[in-house]
Parts: structure tokens; C-alpha cells; sequence
């Protein structure tokens, strides 16, 4: 259950991130976890390149399962691999209350185009 742990870790710490980087900041943010997870030659997240990089975010306890679950939790095109976009959408979906942040930002920038 090395993995709940994690999780919960990563929760507590990304509203944290957004509140002290703002959103652009964020988003920068986790444009750079992307870089440091993805495979140099394709350009995407896959098992291998998951499993050699995720001591840089503090993931190397978890298990192959649970890589693997990471993977086909936020693979969305089911190409096996997560592209830049899938692992911001994933890490977002990882974190309710930044999502409930997210969702009250985006109805007030709604608000103010009158929707």
C-alpha cells in the first residue's frame, strides 16, 4: 500500500504548488515533471522511461502495478504511453480539491464572458 501513501502526499502537495505558482506556474510545473518522466527518443511517458524517472517526483517506492496503474489510469487514447496532455489531466484528476479550485476558477472566467 506504498502507493496510497504517495498519493496522498502528491494531493496535499499540488493545490499547495498552484496556490504559491498560480496557474501558468503550475502548468509550467508540470510541464517540467513531464520532461523529467518522458522517453528522450518518443517523446511520451511509457512503462520503461516511467520506471527509470520516477525517483525525481518521489515515486520510487511504488510497485510495478502501480506504475502500470499510473499509466493506464491517465492513457486516454489508449496507445499505451501518456503524452504531455494526458499526464497534466492525470496529475489534475490525482488532486480533488485542485480540481474543485480549477472548476470554481473556470465558472468565474465563464461568469465574466457572461455565461
Amino acid at each position: 500500500m506504498a502507493g496510497v501513501g504517495k498519493r496522498a502526499d502528491f494531493e496535499d502537495l499540488l493545490p499547495v504548488m498552484a496556490n504559491k505558482l498560480g496557474g501558468e506556474g503550475l502548468i509550467n510545473e508540470l510541464c517540467n515533471g513531464f520532461q523529467l518522466l518522458m522517453d528522450k527518443d518518443s517523446g511520451v511517458i511509457t512503462m520503461e522511461s516511467l520506471r527509470k524517472n520516477a525517483a525525481f517526483l518521489g515515486l520510487r517506492d511504488l510497485s510495478e502495478d502501480e506504475l502500470a496503474g499510473m499509466v493506464k489510469e491517465g492513457d486516454l487514447d489508449g496507445d499505451g504511453v501518456l503524452n504531455q496532455m494526458e499526464f497534466c489531466v492525470l496529475m489534475f484528476r490525482l488532486s480533488p480539491e485542485l480540481m474543485q479550485v480549477s472548476r470554481f476558477w473556470l465558472e468565474e472566467e465563464l461568469k465574466g464572458y457572461g455565461f
